[in-house]
Order: structure tokens, then C-alpha cells, then sequence
């Protein structure tokens, strides 16, 4: 099979936890940039990558990469690319996306338009035609101009990986799936530890731990815009679904413990509706709860939660009291580690306890820390007393 270079964006400041998640598939990273990663794989990877890959946005095949300082490099760049080894004759190809930082050249819509030309123009004397039906199937591309280097990537996820298919409603302000399920990956949970978001909205911390916890792929459930490109074949796509539905373990429910609280009733009966289409409703206990009613019998659990920080939801002026609540939530559930993501910047003022760890991550445009708190470590498990086989 041929191999293509890869891209995967992500979220700023969670390029490691994608890395990791490339490695764990098998194939060798190249560079990490700041929200991506460029990796090496064949069609298999770009299949598995969509199906299995929790954090990242989405899929590219870097198509070229050249210097361009005008539009007149721009076209001729995108002219040379090899359109044809991709791209069929009745395909349906136009620039979804274009974006430039510190470039001279910097119009996305005249980026888009130029580009499309160049493409139609290379095609044209490949194929000795001089009309696209444009029928077939659709193969969206995406340019990233960066201080003059312009990056030219076909998509193969088309809908963000984000949208697993699940979600169908949501709270107020909702966090991403892959933002979640990164957060997620930052801390030493595992799926036979205890997991409580207070703040659960509609479920998505809590949904994407028990698809962790169960093996589950995050896009087995969806469909990809590659999967009608001629350059991987459907077999490709059909033995990698075939391997992820193989590799779900979905565990006893006496042996987890994941729950999601929040205090409108109608939005956790979204998140139980979405846990449901998401297969894991057996495993989340979701229930209206406020946030000083938050308590659990168990020890050295873990709470990884979004709490309102005042950008759309909340007053401003009722945050002091929200984040005070969290405190004596910590104070009370002593033996437990907090993990927190949010934009108000008085938080830890007002929970009243300095974080063991910050990290500054931007969730879509909003800078955001988050924010660890460590508790003890559980005791080490006994071994059984070995037999005397004697």
C-alpha cells in the first residue's frame, strides 16, 4: 500500500496525549507542531486513525507542502501537487478551510478561490478534459498558511471526530468529546477506579471513561468522508471496523463505578439518552444532584469535571460561592483527586487550596487551565498467600 503523511489537529497543549495514542497504533510520528501531530501510515492507518484515535479532530493526507510569498506561488505550488493520484475524474473537490498566520499571502476566500483554480487547471491537462461533473464522491481539502509555508491536506474525516455520534443534545455549554477524552487520558484513571463529574451536562466526561473502560472505539459508530475515495479500498474500512467491534470488553457493572451529577433534571435525562446511543448506559449511574449534596462511601476516587466559569452560563458574581462549594467538596472527599478545567480566573482563590499541577489549554478559543489536585496514593493490594504445592 502507498504511504501517505499523515496530520492530525488537536486541541493546544494536548499534542502529547495524541502522540501517545498514534504510537499505541503502531506507526511513527514525524514532528509534533503546536494542535497537530504529522505522522507516517498507509491506507490501514488512515482507517484506523479515524475509527480509533479519541483525541484528535481529524485525518489529513498532506497532499504538498510548499513557499509561497504570493498568490502567483500559491497557484503554481497547488498546480504541481499530483491531483490525479488522488482524485478521480467525477470527483467533487473544493477547499473547505483555508487559514494564514504571519504570511504574505493571508485572504482565506481568495486562498480558497485560487487554489480551486489550480487544482481544476492541473486536472484539466491529466485528463484531457476540460469539464468536472463534480458527482462523485467528495474529497474536501484544507490549506494552512504558517509564516509563508503553505501546508495543502486532503480531509478523510469529513464531520469533526469530536461528533462520534452519540451526542445528539446538549447542555449549555458543552465540552467536546475529544477534549474530554484527552482530559481524561492527563490522569491516572482507569476503569477500575471510582469517577464522578458533579458538573456532568450531558455526559460526556462520563460516557467517554466508560468507552475507555470498555475498549470501545470512538468512531465505530460513524462514517468517514474517505471511505468512498477510490485510494482506500472498502476493505480496508470493513476489517478495521470488524477488529474494533472485536476488541470491545465491555466490564461487569459490579466492577465500575462511574456517575454524573447536575442539577437540571431535564439535562440529565440528555445525558442518560446520550449514554444510551453511545452503548454504555449500563455503566453510568447519572442523577439530579447539587453540588453540596456531592458525597461518595468509596476512597480514592477520582472527579474530572467542567465546572460553570461565567463565559456563557453563569453570573460572574455567583462564582465566588460555586467554586467555594467545590472546596468543601475536596476538603470532604479527602481521599480523592480533583481534576478541573476552567477559564475563571480566581478559581483556586476561592477553593482555597493550590493545585499539585496547571496546565493552560485552549478549548476552542477560550484559554483554560487545568487544574490537578492529587490525592494519596490507594494502598497497594495484598497478594494472596501462596500455596505450598508440596
Amino acid at each position: 500500500m502507498t504511504n501517505f503523511e499523515l496530520m492530525a489537529p488537536c486541541h493546544f497543549g494536548l499534542e502529547a496525549v495524541l502522540k501517545r495514542e498514534i504510537y499505541d497504533l503502531g506507526y511513527e510520528i514525524e514532528k509534533v507542531e503546536d494542535g497537530r501531530v504529522i505522522y507516517s501510515g498507509d491506507a490501514e492507518a488512515v482507517a484506523l486513525s479515524n475509527i480509533h484515535l479519541r483525541t484528535a479532530e481529524r485525518v489529513l493526507i498532506v497532499a504538498g507542502r510548499f513557499h509561497a510569498e504570493s498568490f502567483e506561488d500559491l497557484y503554481q505550488g497547488v498546480k504541481n501537487i499530483p491531483w490525479e493520484e488522488y482524485l478521480p475524474k467525477n470527483a467533487r473537490f473544493w477547499v473547505k478551510k483555508a487559514s494564514a498566520v504571519k504570511s504574505k499571502v493571508y485572504s482565506p476566500k481568495d486562498i480558497q478561490s485560487i487554489a480551486k483554480k489550480a487544482m481544476v487547471d492541473r486536472l484539466k491537462d491529466k485528463y484531457a478534459i476540460s469539464w468536472f461533473p463534480e458527482d462523485g464522491a467528495d474529497y474536501p481539502v484544507r490549506i494552512f498558511i504558517m509564516k509563508d509555508l503553505v501546508t495543502v491536506a486532503l480531509d478523510t474525516s469529513g464531520e469533526s471526530l469530536h461528533k462520534r455520534g452519540y451526542r445528539t443534545e446538549t447542555g449549555l455549554a458543552p465540552i467536546s468529546e475529544t477534549l474530554a477524552a484527552a482530559l481524561i487520558s492527563l490522569t491516572p484513571w482507569h476503569g477500575d477506579r471510582i469517577l464522578l463529574d458533579p458538573f456532568c451536562g450531558s455526559g460526556t466526561f462520563a460516557i467517554e471513561a466508560a468507552m475507555m473502560a470498555s475498549s470501545m472505539a470512538p468512531g465505530l459508530r460513524r462514517h468517514f468522508t474517505a471511505e468512498k475515495w477510490d485510494i482506500i479500498p472498502e476493505s480496508v474500512w470493513s476489517d478495521a471496523r470488524e477488529e474494533a467491534e472485536a476488541e470491545i470488553a465491555i466490564p461487569e457493572r459490579s466492577n465500575i463505578d462511574i456517575q454524573g451529577y447536575d442539577i437540571d433534571e431535564s439535562v440529565v435525562a440528555i445525558a442518560r439518552a446520550n449514554a444510551k446511543r453511545a452503548g454504555v448506559d449500563g455503566l453510568i449511574h447519572f442523577q439530579e444532584r447539587v453540588l453540596s449534596d456531592t458525597r461518595h462511601h468509596g476512597k480514592y476516587g477520582f472527579i474530572i469535571t467542567n465546572p460553570p466559569y461565567g463565559e456563557r452560563l453563569e453570573d460572574k458574581d455567583s462564582l465566588p460561592l460555586l467554586y467555594g462549594e467545590i472546596g468543601e467538596v475536596m476538603k470532604r472527599l479527602d481521599t480523592w483527586s480533583f481534576y478541573m478545567i476552567t477559564s475563571y480566573e480566581d478559581a483556586i482563590r476561592y477553593i482555597g487550596r493550590k493545585p499539585d499541577k496547571n496546565r493552560k489549554i485552549y478549548n476552542g478559543m477560550i484559554k483554560t487551565y487545568f487544574y490537578e489536585f492529587y490525592g494519596p496514593k490507594p494502598p497497594k493490594r495484598k497478594r494472596p498467600p501462596e500455596r505450598d504445592m508440596k
